[in-house]
């Protein structure tokens, strides 16, 4: 299983908790997929007459949390709302999002480079959400980032692994660095791919909760996570250009 700052965690999916149609959608998601993580918006936790009640909930799933700084667009704001959940929610960890772009939501690549530079220098534990550009990757763990999230496609959009040439490159560029696929994926086929790629994990959070049975979909990425990640340890064989016959010549008869 993969180990993210020292930590192991018990599942290669980490759901996030927004959108779900009840409560109770949420926990059965959880349940029935055993996610490892949750992923929790300091804005959802602080929304006016439901914060506690949310915080309660979150809590009884029993795995660790990742905050998120969700919606942010600036350094000075992602910097801040970091701060705010460490106290919030007591942990170091925090999934760290510039956003760049309001149609996209892809990664402000120079914004999030600076807010993980002084985040980690702060003693956060940053999970940065980027893009597969290898170049920004060295830079943000030269920053002092341990892990690293690729998006597969911009949020919400639930169109899979759009580069998969990129983030095969991104994957055998850095091949000791944990990483977890974040964003984009709708099916568990996409998950499966991912780990078919040699990732660790995925986050999802809007492929589940908008599903019409979101536990069962959860549930759904649950076992296409487990096997990929099996059939990447078998060591699949590679693509061939021509054909090869599977049943041997040899012993056929001759007419």
């Amino acid at each position: 299983m993969p180990v993210f700052y020292g930590t192991e965690i018990a599942s290669r999916l980490l759901l996030g908790t927004a959108q779900y149609p009840s409560p109770l959608d949420l926990s059965e998601a959880f349940r029935r997929s055993g996610a490892g993580i949750a992923t929790v918006s300091l804005r959802r936790e602080a929304a006016a007459g439901e914060g506690q009640a949310f915080w309660d909930l979150i809590r009884g799933l029993n795995v660790p949390v990742l905050p998120n700084t969700a919606g942010c667009y600036s350094v000075r704001e992602a910097v801040t709302t970091a701060q705010m959940a460490r106290e919030l929610f007591e942990t170091d960890w925090i999934k760290l999002e510039v956003i760049g772009n309001p149609d996209t939501l892809q990664p402000d690549p120079f914004g999030l480079l600076e807010a993980a530079r002084i985040l980690c220098a702060e003693g956060f534990r940053v999970f940065p959400y980027t893009t597969e550009d290898g170049v920004l990757a060295g830079r943000l763990l030269d920053a002092g980032c341990e892990v690293l999230m690729p998006w597969g496609a911009p949020i919400g959009t639930g169109r899979g692994l759009n580069n998969t040439y990129g983030l095969r490159t991104l994957r055998a560029q850095f091949p000791d660095v944990p990483m977890v696929i974040d964003a984009g994926l709708g099916l568990p086929s996409h998950a499966a791919q991912a780990m078919e790629m040699g990732f660790d994990a995925v986050l999802l959070n809007t492929a589940v909760a908008k599903a019409g049975d979101p536990a069962a979909m959860a549930e759904g990425f649950a076992l296409a996570l487990r096997a990929g990640r099996l059939a990447y340890e078998a060591d699949p064989m590679e693509p061939r250009d021509m054909a090869a016959p599977s049943t041997p010549l040899i012993g056929m008869a001759v007419l």
